[in-house]
């Protein structure tokens, strides 16, 4: 399967982007889906995940309550929408599938990504 991230963007800080994961290949319908960020000089981050079904949603508690996961199995598509964004939310953002798993919120457990899309937040 290969997944293409996109709809990052600048946007001062309190705004909102919308990013979108279409995927090709195979469907995403039986594998959980992931948002995961890497600001500069750091570790890549877990930030949401929706199971399949989207029966189990996960969240990293620097974003919750802003950002909320979705999927659009029709359109093969997972989107994020951030909300209130911060500066600290400045990162590259990955999409990333687990067909093994019914959810994690673990780097390892995700057996494809996407090339990332840039999110700037200015203060």
């Amino acid at each position: 399967v290969q997944l293409q991230a996109s709809g990052g963007g600048l946007v001062q800080a309190g705004g909102s982007l919308r990013l979108s994961c279409a995927a090709s290949g195979r469907t995403l319908s039986r594998s959980t889906m992931g948002w995961f960020r890497q600001a500069p000089g750091k570790e890549r981050e877990f930030v949401a995940g929706i199971s399949s079904g989207g029966g189990w949603r996960y969240y990293a508690d620097s974003v919750k309550g802003r950002f909320t996961i979705s999927r659009d199995d029709a359109k093969n598509t997972v989107e994020l929408q951030m909300n209130s964004l911060k500066s600290d939310d400045t990162a590259v953002y990955y999409c990333a599938a687990d067909y093994s798993g019914i959810g994690s919120r673990y780097r390892s457990d995700y057996e494809y990504w996407g090339q990332g899309t840039l999110v700037t937040v200015s203060s």
